[in-house]
């Protein structure tokens, strides 16, 4: 049967349109606030290319218009599927911004409905993650940190030793104030995600689409080693639900 989608996510920032074209039109930018690895061939028929584990999508370019419009999709696969992102960029007086994120779509098959979940709570933790960023890191390049716990069977329990870990009582709920190494708070908090930013990171936890528990971290610490990163919150990850 199959599921045709439109999911639109809108926000006023107070960031200019460039540096707001800066996270969502450049490779470093994407880095920052998205998830995996990125790089971006600019330009109308250019291509944006991800790394995330073994996912390596590639969308091609539909509209590049700096700072106010970027539209890219995949090619349609055999079975229907596709997906495709388009972001309006406003500039605002007083120096604010509205981003408007519109993603669609086609999600193939009789058991889409856990697949589109999964997606819609990723998209909704990423577009924060987007406000976040181009709120109070702009003009800064993160680190991407992901890193895989193990198959959790109980995500209540899971997440209420994620919680433990950050020094609260329960499952982190948005707003709370936690220890995460330093200081920071719970910006976003939906079903399968929770996300805390702190002054030199916004750390992630993602209910990953095949059973675990995922990191997918932004470092804005200069140096930061990527690999030993992910080492070190694996390890962390299999301790706290261990």
């Amino acid at each position: 049967m199959g599921h045709e989608f439109e999911l639109t996510d809108v926000a006023e920032v107070p960031a200019t349109p460039e540096q707001v074209w800066e996270a969502i039109a450049t490779g470093p930018g994407i880095d920052s606030w998205f998830m995996g690895r990125n790089d971006v061939e600019g330009g109308t028929g250019g291509v944006v290319r991800g790394a995330f584990g073994a996912y390596r999508p590639e969308f091609r370019i539909g509209t590049w218009d700096p700072p106010e419009q970027l539209g890219y999709g995949s090619e349609t696969a055999p079975d229907g599927r596709r997906i495709a992102y388009e972001f309006l960029v406003e500039g605002r007086d007083a120096g604010s911004t509205v981003i408007r994120c519109v993603t669609s779509g086609f999600l193939p098959g009789d058991d889409w409905e856990d697949e589109f979940e999964a997606m819609t709570t990723g998209g909704e933790l990423f577009f924060r993650t987007l406000v976040e960023y181009v709120t109070h890191f702009a003009g800064r390049t993160a680190t991407p940190v992901t890193a895989f716990g193990p198959a959790v069977g109980d995500w209540d329990r899971a997440w209420a030793r994620l919680g433990t870990a950050l020094s609260l009582s329960a499952r982190p709920a948005e707003g709370d104030r936690v220890l995460i190494g330093s200081e920071g708070v719970v910006y976003a908090v939906n079903d399968q995600t929770v996300g805390v930013r702190t002054a030199d990171a916004m750390f992630r936890f993602v209910r990953g689409f095949q059973g675990a528990m995922v990191a997918c971290h932004h470092l804005f610490t200069p140096g930061a080693d990527a690999d030993v990163e992910e080492k070190t919150w694996g390890d962390w990850l299999n301790r706290v639900l261990a």
